[in-house]
């Protein structure tokens, strides 16, 4: 259960960052965070989970990511859904509570879109459902692709935080005007729950896609490996 309590966990303190600085401070008058800010967010989120919680349960706090390492050999089978069902309570949580502390802004007006992932209408720049869902595969299966080798055994240790919280950085500065980036099903699901746009409605694309970007991020983990082994 230590591993499950380390998933609800990180994943809660990913989605209260990461979503929480795009809800609270990304445009916030005059000195707001902006696009920079959210990623930095999300990044450091994941950096500081993962030197916190990594020794625990691996510091997944992604379904994807959990996929993806069951895929490269490192997560037993019968751990995933566990995995996944903590990140997604943890995410939910996060989400709800900021959803009672956004409630308290004088003027409060709704949630709108709740740093929720779309495409077409609800994508921040009306990218496409195509162009969606290519960016967030090959995004996930990068950002698997440089989890499974910073983390591998030859890898200079101690380090594989700080190049997992700058990947997901990277990846926010790239795709946030596409999807508003998910790469995470979890993250996506949770606010999601208290959005007033249709963003539930199209999470079955930020689920697919981030799976499938995991998965060929571990085959590609793979045959990298056999390669310099």
């Amino acid at each position: 259960m230590h591993k499950y309590l380390a998933e609800f966990l990180g994943t809660f303190w990913l989605v209260f960052g990461g979503c929480g600085s795009a809800v609270l401070a990304a445009a916030f008058p005059e000195l707001g965070i902006g696009f920079l800010g959210v990623s930095f967010a999300f990044g450091l989120t994941v950096l500081t989970g993962a030197y916190a919680f990594g020794h625990i349960s691996g510091a997944h706090f992604n379904p994807a990511v959990s996929v993806g390492m069951w895929v490269g050999g490192r997560l037993d089978g019968k751990e995933v859904i566990p995995y996944i069902i903590s990140q997604v309570i943890g995410a939910a949580v996060s989400a709800f509570v900021l959803y009672i502390i956004v409630q308290g802004q004088a003027g409060f007006s709704g949630t709108g879109g709740f740093a929720t992932n779309g495409y077409g209408e609800l994508s921040p720049n009306h990218f496409s459902l195509g162009s969606a869902f290519l960016i967030e595969v090959v995004l996930t299966a990068f950002f698997l692709i440089i989890i499974l080798l910073s983390t591998h055994r030859n890898a200079p240790a101690g380090f594989a935080p700080i190049a997992i919280g700058l990947t997901l950085t990277v990846i926010h500065l790239i795709s946030i005007p596409v999807t508003n980036t998910s790469v995470n099903p979890a993250r996506s699901t949770g606010v999601a729950l208290f959005a007033e746009t249709a963003a539930l409605s199209q999470l079955w694309l930020f689920w697919i896609a981030p799976i499938l970007g995991a998965i060929v991020g571990a085959f590609i983990y793979k045959v990298v490996i056999n390669e310099k082994d």
